[in-house]
């Protein structure tokens, strides 16, 4: 995880819808790589993690987008409605929730210094912006300390700890008034 500065503003990070076909290799091995065990699926073969990602896009609750830096694909995004996928019955969507997973890819070389923060700012951005969400909702595990630090530098409040299938995580939530007073948002100005 890197701190916000003076490189990651320089970054260029976009999104577009993941094409399944395209990218399922270069998938499967983000997925797979040691450094993603928080997504469970490393143990997956390619035509695994493509019937995963095919189940994503057929999913009208769900979306995998494909992030780029500086036009190099670097990051995976899963957009969800919360009130339909992964939280019903844990969590009391309101209108407008978007939920959201992040997986930035391993590094090929050295770090990138403000690659991570760049990103979360710019996803976060992109999922109250560009999908309009009044509410991005996270449920990382209680145990990863480097997303919880990561999502209370974007601005994420947690609301409570719920169990999800495999794990026991931080429900949390960010609003535009939180990103923009978080240390990631205040580099947006």
């Amino acid at each position: 995880m890197s701190a916000p500065g003076a490189a990651a503003r320089a970054l260029a990070v976009t999104l577009e819808p993941l094409d399944v076909d395209v990218h399922a290799a270069r998938m499967h091995a983000w997925l797979t790589h040691p450094r993603s065990a928080a997504w469970e699926m490393t143990h997956l073969d390619l035509a695994g993690v493509r019937a995963y990602l095919d189940g994503v896009d057929a999913d009208p609750h769900q979306q995998a987008w494909l992030g780029r830096v500086d036009g190099e694909p670097t990051f995976l995004v899963e957009t969800y409605d919360p009130a339909h996928v992964l939280l019903p019955g844990v969590h009391d969507a309101l209108p407008g929730d978007v939920g959201m997973h992040l997986l930035v890819a391993p590094p090929a070389g050295p770090p990138v210094h403000g690659l991570t923060s760049a990103v979360m700012r710019e996803v976060v951005r992109f999922v109250l912006d560009d999908l309009g969400a009044t509410r991005v909702v996270v449920e990382p595990d209680v145990t990863n300390a480097r997303i919880a630090a990561m999502n209370a530098a974007a601005g994420f409040r947690v609301l409570r700890e719920v169990d999800l299938p495999g794990k026991r995580a931080l429900l949390s939530v960010c609003t535009r008034a939180d990103l923009a007073a978080s240390p990631l948002g205040r580099t947006l100005r």
